[in-house]
């Protein structure tokens, strides 16, 4: 029989999350994921303030309806690793490395099968997908070559979302924060040259933006999987290992996975929904910008920063399950939330107090995108403090393998509620940017509420993740 303290001493696994104080141990996953986040997301708002200031607000709306589009596809190929990081998690809880390194293993083969599907699927359906969305004609010229360059290189922002949801449900948190850096500063670089041209390189614009996250996510990719080969990770894939599909491990990426995928796609889908909505106003498309620059890229200070906290809440709770500590993973879920609603306090401020400086960053001087802008800032403000609510205690119950709650509250709040009450309006004719507005807090408001409920009921306490040779 093996020698407990020897197995802690041997263990890759950092202890300190499923021993100690709490706090420090969610400050210690979630402040790498949000430094990363917050910085991935300057990436999107260098894209817009370049082509908002080099080409005109047509291009903001045409990166900002793309990127919503792209976004419902890439999400549901990404439910995987929501599953992924219910086994890795759980796993590492239990001190088990060898089935953490399977998992992620299987979880990359089945990432590559998927892409192979996705990529030619996604490049012929663009024109399609644009029009589902009412793009306006300028809009949509601009918005196709952006959409199908990222469904054709999508491969790399698979593989960077797959292995830093590995390592971060591993408890290692610096890792992915580096490599975030590192692809959000060849982003940069790649995007300033390729959107506006350098000497022989023509100015590509929403094009060139897009081959720019292509290159930095692919480059970044490649390294990571060379460097997790060589060891020395708290998580490794060698050619040692068996490269065969394992059917148990895939079953079980899919079982927690596609709850999480398809409530993905229906957020998404709100959110293409929301801008059919946005395409039928009078002013679509200074509308459609205020929405890509106000949602898309500000309230993302927001978002971005809650999904790291949701990345940690995952991990706490999850290996916290794993070791047989339920009351602290609950503990860990209460003070992610804590940290959340601080960012969202600090930020929504900003949005009251200086809508109109945040709004000329990206070249949105138009007086009708200037001043839907300023009143959706408003109700982002509010809308903030439920969103990080919702995300925070979604990651509690996602890292304990209960997937369908969030699917649930997600269709009901994203979906029914903001899809139902614009649609009622504009069969009344009364239908106006507000009106949107309005819809997207009553739906944050409504799965804030559900998902805090629904953790308290506590039934994560009693799920099981089995594969083949393991049960935690």
């Amino acid at each position: 029989m093996a020698d407990p303290a020897l197995s802690t001493k041997l263990s890759p696994f950092d202890r300190s999350l499923i021993e100690g104080p709490i706090s420090p141990a969610v400050w210690k996953l979630a402040w790498p994921t949000m430094v990363q986040n917050l910085v991935a997301g300057l990436q999107g708002v260098v894209d817009h303030v370049l082509v908002g200031n080099l080409i005109g607000y047509t291009a903001n709306a045409a990166i900002g309806v793309s990127w919503q589009i792209f976004l419902v596809v890439i999400v549901f190929i990404a439910s995987l690793f929501a599953g992924q990081a219910v086994l890795v998690a759980r796993f590492a809880g239990a001190g088990d490395e060898e089935k953490v390194n399977r998992t992620v293993l299987q979880a990359f083969l089945t990432a590559l099968a998927m892409y192979l599907v996705m990529a030619p699927v996604g490049y012929f359906a663009a024109p399609a997908l644009l029009d589902l969305v009412n793009a306006a004609p300028q809009v949509k010229e601009q918005a196709l070559p952006f959409l199908r360059v990222n469904f054709i290189g999508s491969i790399g922002m698979l593989l960077f979302f797959m292995l830093t949801s590995a390592l971060r449900a591993a408890g290692d948190a610096r890792t992915p924060l580096r490599l975030g850096l590192t692809m959000t500063v060849l982003n940069v670089a790649f995007n300033v040259v390729l959107i506006r041209g350098l000497g022989p390189i023509p100015a590509l614009g929403t094009m060139g933006s897009a081959i720019g996250t292509v290159a930095a996510s692919t480059l970044v990719s490649a390294y990571a999987l060379w460097h997790l080969s060589r060891g020395g990770c708290v998580v490794r894939i060698t050619q040692h290992m068996s490269w065969r599909p394992d059917w148990s491990i895939i079953r079980s990426l899919f079982r927690f996975g596609l709850p999480a995928g398809v409530q993905g796609i229906a957020m998404n889908v709100a959110g293409v929904f929301l801008l059919r909505f946005i395409g039928s106003l009078e002013e679509s498309a200074a509308a459609q910008a205020a929405y890509a620059i106000g949602y898309t890229e500000l309230f993302s200070m927001i978002t971005w920063t809650s999904v790291g906290l949701m990345g940690a809440a995952a991990t706490i709770a999850g290996q916290n399950l794993g070791a047989g500590h339920p009351e602290r993973a609950i503990q860990g879920v209460h003070a992610a939330s804590r940290i959340g609603l601080g960012v969202a306090a600090v930020v929504g401020l900003m949005f009251v107090a200086f809508p109109h400086m945040l709004l000329g960053i990206f070249g949105a001087t138009d007086p009708a995108v200037s001043r839907i802008g300023e009143e959706l800032l408003q109700y982002l403000a509010v809308s903030g403090f439920f969103i990080t609510l919702a995300l925070t205690y979604t990651g509690g119950l996602q890292g304990t393998g209960d997937t369908h709650g969030p699917l649930v509250i997600t269709l009901v709040s994203q979906i029914a509620i903001p899809i139902g009450f614009c649609t009622i309006l504009q069969a009344t004719g009364r239908l106006d940017a507000t009106d949107i507005w309005m819809a997207i807090v009553f739906g944050h408001f409504t799965r804030g509420m559900l998902s805090i409920l629904r953790f308290r009921q506590g039934k994560w306490r009693h799920i099981k993740v089995e594969i083949e040779g393991a049960r935690a």
